[in-house]
C-alpha cells in the first residue's frame, strides 16, 4: 500500500503541475489571443468571465458524477480536455472557435480541479500527515513554468499554435500515463470510512461548510487582486518602469510556492488553525505594505508577503472540508471549488471599481480587511480528534481525516 501511495502522490502532484503550466500559458498570452482572433476590448471581459463560470459549472457537474463515475477517472480525461483546448485557443481562426474552445477549457478545468482537490483529500487522510499544500506547490511550479514559456513565446514573436504545441505533446501523453497511478479514496480507506461513504452517504450541510466557503472565496479575491492589479498598481500608483511592473507577479508565484513548499510541514508542527491564522496575519500585512507603499520596491515588499500569506489558504481550505465531511469529501470538496472562481470573479472587476470611484491604494484596504474575516472562521480548521482511527500523530498537529492507521 505504501507503494500505491506513493505512485499516487506522485501522479497527482504531476497532475497539478500540469494544470499549473496549462493555465499560465492562457492568462499569460491574453494579448495575442486578443489580437490573433480581433476580440474588441469591450468584449475581452465577456471572454474572460465565461471561463471561470463554466468552470463553476464543470465542478458542481462533478459532484454528480462523481456519485457514478470514480475521481480519478474523471481526471484521468479531463487533463486531457484542458491540454487540447489550449492548442485549440492557439490554433483556431474564428471567433466561433475561440468560444468553443475557450467552453471546453472552462469546462474541463472545473472538472479537474475538483477531481484533483478530491483525490488531494483523499490521500492526505491516507498518509495521516499534511501533504496538501505539496500538490499546490506543483501548481504553482507549474504556473512559473507556463509563465516562463508564455515570455518566451511573447519575446520572439510565436505564434500562439507554435507555443501550445510543444507544450501539449509533452504534457498530454505524460499526464495519460501519470493517471495509471492515481489513487482514489475507495483504495485507501478502512471499511468503515468506506462504509460511512457509500453504505449512508454523509449529507453536505451548507450551514457547515459556509465558512470554507467564505474563506475560498476571500482568498481568491486577494490572488485575483494580484494577479490582475500588480502590474497596473507598481507602474501607475507607485510610478515604477513598465519593465519592473512585471517583477511583482513573478515574486508572488515565486513565494506562493516557498511558502507551499514548506507549508506542510508547519502544518504538522503548529496546525492548521495556527497556520491559517499566520497566513492571513502575512497577508494581510501585505496589502497594508502596498497601499501604504512609498514607492515600488516597497511595493514589492507587499506583494512578497502576500505571496507567503495567501499560499496556505486555498490547500488548508480543501482539507479542511475533507475533514469536516469524511463520508461526503468528493461533494464538499466539488461544492467549496465553486467558489475559488466565485472569488475569481469577484476580484479584479471589485479592486477595479473601486479604484476608479476611490483611489487604488484605498481599494487594496478591502481585500485586507476580507482576509482579516478569515481569522474569525479559522476554527473551522481544526483537526477534531474523535475522528482519528490510529492517534499515531497528535491532534494538534494532524490534518488528516479518520481512520488513518488502517489506511
Amino acid at each position: 500500500m505504501t507503494d500505491v501511495l506513493r505512485r499516487g502522490r506522485a501522479s497527482l502532484a504531476f497532475g497539478f503541475l500540469a494544470q499549473g503550466v496549462a493555465f499560465a500559458l492562457l492568462v499569460t498570452r491574453i494579448p495575442a489571443i486578443q489580437d490573433r482572433y480581433g476580440v474588441s476590448d469591450a468584449l475581452l471581459p465577456a471572454f474572460l468571465a465565461a471561463v471561470p463560470i463554466l468552470a463553476g459549472v464543470g465542478s458542481v457537474t462533478t459532484e454528480r458524477l462523481v456519485r457514478r463515475i470514480r475521481p480519478s477517472r474523471l481526471l484521468r480525461w479531463s487533463q486531457p480536455v484542458v491540454l487540447l483546448a489550449l492548442l485549440g485557443v492557439g490554433a483556431g481562426d474564428t471567433m466561433v472557435e475561440l468560444a468553443v474552445s475557450l467552453a471546453a477549457f472552462g469546462l474541463a478545468v472545473g472538472a479537474l480541479d475538483a477531481t484533483m482537490n478530491m483525490l488531494g483529500v483523499s490521500l492526505q487522510r491516507a498518509y495521516g500527515r499534511s501533504i496538501m499544500l505539496s500538490f499546490h506547490a506543483a501548481y504553482s511550479l507549474g504556473g512559473i513554468v507556463g509563465a516562463s514559456l508564455a515570455w518566451a513565446g511573447a519575446h520572439w514573436d510565436l505564434p500562439l499554435a507554435v507555443s501550445y504545441l510543444p507544450v501539449v505533446v509533452v504534457l498530454l501523453p505524460a499526464a495519460l500515463v501519470g493517471s495509471r497511478w492515481y489513487v482514489d479514496a475507495a483504495k485507501t480507506e478502512a471499511p468503515a470510512a468506506r462504509d460511512a461513504g457509500e453504505g449512508g452517504q454523509q449529507a453536505v450541510a451548507f450551514k457547515l461548510l459556509l465558512p470554507l466557503c467564505l474563506v475560498m472565496t476571500f482568498a481568491y479575491i486577494g490572488d485575483s487582486t494580484v494577479s490582475n492589479w500588480s502590474a497596473k498598481y507598481l507602474q501607475d500608483v507607485l510610478g515604477s518602469s513598465e519593465q519592473l511592473a512585471t517583477v511583482p507577479y513573478n515574486v508572488y508565484m515565486v513565494t506562493t510556492l516557498l511558502g507551499r513548499a514548506i507549508g506542510d510541514f508547519g502544518v504538522r508542527r503548529l496546525g492548521a488553525v495556527t497556520v491559517v491564522r499566520l497566513g492571513a496575519l502575512v497577508a494581510a500585512a501585505g496589502f497594508a505594505v502596498v497601499a501604504s507603499a512609498p514607492g515600488a520596491w516597497v511595493g514589492m515588499l507587499g506583494f512578497t508577503l502576500l505571496g507567503l500569506g495567501l499560499c496556505v489558504l486555498v490547500p488548508q481550505t480543501f482539507a479542511a472540508a475533507g475533514r469536516l465531511f469524511p463520508g461526503a469529501s468528493d461533494a464538499a470538496v466539488a461544492r467549496l471549488n465553486v467558489f475559488n472562481y466565485v472569488g475569481f470573479l469577484i476580484g479584479s472587476p471589485l479592486v477595479g471599481a473601486l479604484g476608479d470611484a476611490w483611489s487604488y491604494r484605498g481599494a487594496m484596504l478591502v481585500p485586507m480587511v476580507l482576509v482579516l474575516v478569515t481569522l474569525v472562521y479559522a476554527p473551522s480548521f481544526a483537526a477534531r480528534p474523535d475522528r482519528y482511527g490510529g492517534g499515531h500523530e497528535r491532534p494538534r498537529t494532524a490534518d488528516v481525516g479518520p481512520g488513518s492507521n488502517g489506511l
